[in-house]
């Protein structure tokens, strides 16, 4: 599905804002030390152990980038959600790479 530039760029800050948030209540609730550094498009995601995790919007391809350790996902708007090339929606492989690099089981919400 197709977005105009003005709905892609909605669409992926507030899925960045989203992060953002989830990132900051288990800093507030001690539940991990995860440091997140926002520059633009561009969040970065320092977990505990020294492991990062980027996620970059792509407003060319109006995609939006997930960079772990367990490699490397291109996602795009679908309609509903924000799907890889194999149907993983953004926030289940999120939670899976940072659950991974982080030791411990954690969620982000879509």
């Amino acid at each position: 599905m197709s977005l105009s530039d003005a709905e892609y760029h909605a669409k992926a800050h507030a899925l960045l804002a989203r992060i953002e948030a989830q990132v900051d209540a288990w800093l507030d609730e001690d539940v991990v030390d995860i440091d997140s550094h926002r520059t633009g498009g561009l969040l970065e995601l320092s977990l505990p152990g020294g492991s990062k995790i980027v996620i970059n919007t792509q407003p060319p391809l109006q995609e939006i980038w997930l960079a772990a350790r367990s490699g490397g996902y291109h996602f795009k708007w679908d309609g509903a959600r924000w799907l890889d090339r194999e149907g993983q929606e953004f926030c289940a492989r999120l939670s899976r790479s940072a659950s991974e690099q982080a030791g411990r089981a954690l969620t982000f919400s879509a």
